[in-house]
């Protein structure tokens, strides 16, 4: 990388990216599937816009509290979603994450937008160990699974959510496949660590 430029539009096309296959994602015949997949689809695009570096663009001054009232409308969202799903807790750490960078910006949006130093210590330290946690966590539950089978020593198994038709199901398809929505969370989770770690 060439410096800080170079590394924001990194950060930028992970977001937007991922935010382009949460969309995807939406078109999930499981209810449950899509509305996670419209909140991580929001998170990516808006952490994807917050990364875009000061030297291409700089947003107006009411551009932050609108991020604050967006992102604070989705972490009431995923708080009142979370009582039928655990998972929601980490939609609403990611929007509360999303709401303190806005203020953040508010309160300083040139140093903030070039990621100066402008959070609370306390705060930021206590979202960069959840992040830090999840990431690390996550990375855990993504690496295959080996054990020995009949098929000898070394061999993969597989699982039900592999799509392979075990136990009779059919094959899910792959905006349901729960690997591939674990991945999307990583890289947002490693976008906002990256977000983060400046303030």
């Amino acid at each position: 990388m060439h410096g800080p430029a170079s590394s924001g539009w990194l950060l930028v096309a992970l977001c937007a990216v991922t935010g382009v296959y949460c969309l995807l994602r939406m078109r999930s015949g499981v209810e449950e599937q899509r509305s996670a997949a419209g909140g991580e689809a929001l998170m990516g695009f808006g952490m994807a816009a917050m990364a875009v570096p000061a030297a291409a663009f700089t947003p107006p001054a009411w551009v932050w509290p609108g991020y604050a009232v967006v992102f604070g409308a989705a972490g009431l969202r995923a708080l009142w979603a979370a009582r039928s799903g655990r998972h929601h807790l980490h939609h609403l750490m990611g929007a509360a994450a999303m709401v303190y960078m806005a203020v953040a910006m508010t309160g300083s949006p040139a140093h903030a937008h070039a990621h100066g130093t402008s959070g609370t210590p306390a705060l930021t330290g206590v979202l960069l160990l959840y992040f830090t946690g999840y990431v690390l966590l996550t990375g855990v539950r993504l690496i295959p699974v080996v054990a020995v089978t009949g098929g000898g020593p070394g061999t993969p198994v597989t699982s039900a959510s592999d799509g392979a038709g075990a136990g009779g199901r059919t094959a899910a398809g792959w905006g349901d496949r729960p690997e591939l929505a674990l991945a999307c969370r990583l890289s947002m989770a490693i976008g906002m660590l990256a977000m983060l770690l400046p303030l």
